[in-house]
């Protein structure tokens, strides 16, 4: 994407376009009609990333989460691991994915799922713990496994904590896949670089007020997910 320059006779007609050379306003209505249609298809591709990215850190997190709490050495170390690996550089990271994944979509994934895991293992373990430990022993007590108390007692108390993590997880999610224009898999980022880039305004503040709005409806969503299925907090 670069500024319009129309010429003198088109100036002279029309004057000039809002995102020209000339002109370059930070607020164009002509940009968003124009380039209406690389503007959606890089939303879409930042949503697709953000969901991919989270989806695979929750199901990674999981496993991680529930190991750190069932075997008392792993617990510090899991956590911290998790910690560490976000103190990586994304301009670090991504590069170091780069020779296994290649400049596809996937590095991103891969790269935001990885930052992820710090927020989600450390929500899932510090809400499974919150769990009253009477209410387990009352679930051991009626019969309930170790699997069957997970699913039915300790998920379903855990929920708020959990949905506070993932909250957290998914809007810096949404800022962190804009570094994915380094493989040119940034989604709105692309556009935010090639703004700055350029120097066009127009397209550098689309790209940045689309990412708070992606950003603030996934939160909105995900609290109402979050009432859905946990009716007895309602009210």
């Amino acid at each position: 994407m670069t500024l319009l320059a129309p010429s003198a006779a088109q100036a002279q007609a029309t004057g000039p376009s809002c995102y020209s050379r000339l002109v370059n306003h930070w607020v164009c209505p002509d940009y968003w009609q124009d380039r209406g249609s690389e503007i959606r298809s890089a939303t879409v591709q930042h949503l697709e990333i953000t969901v991919l990215a989270v989806v695979l850190g929750l199901a990674v997190a999981v496993p991680l989460a529930l190991a750190a709490r069932r075997v008392g050495w792993l617990h510090n170390g899991i956590l911290g691991l998790t910690t560490a690996l976000y103190t990586v550089p994304s301009l670090a990271l991504l590069p170091l994915l780069v020779p296994f994944t290649g400049l596809t979509m996937t590095t991103v994934v891969i790269g935001l799922a990885v930052y992820a895991l710090t927020i989600l293992v450390r929500a899932l373990v510090d809400g499974l713990d919150s769990v009253p430990a009477d209410v387990r022993d009352a679930a051991r007590g009626l019969g309930y496994g170790p699997v069957r108390r997970l699913a039915r007692v300790e998920l379903p108390l855990a929920v708020p904590v959990i949905l506070a993590g993932l909250r957290v997880a998914t809007v810096s999610t949404v800022a962190l896949t804009t570094v994915g224009s380094l493989v040119a898999y940034g989604g709105l980022g692309n556009l935010i670089a090639d703004g700055v880039r350029t120097d066009f305004r127009a397209e550098l503040l689309t790209a940045a007020v689309l990412c708070v709005v992606l950003a603030v409806v996934l939160d909105l969503l995900l609290v109402l997910a979050g009432r859905l299925v946990t009716p007895w907090r309602r009210g």
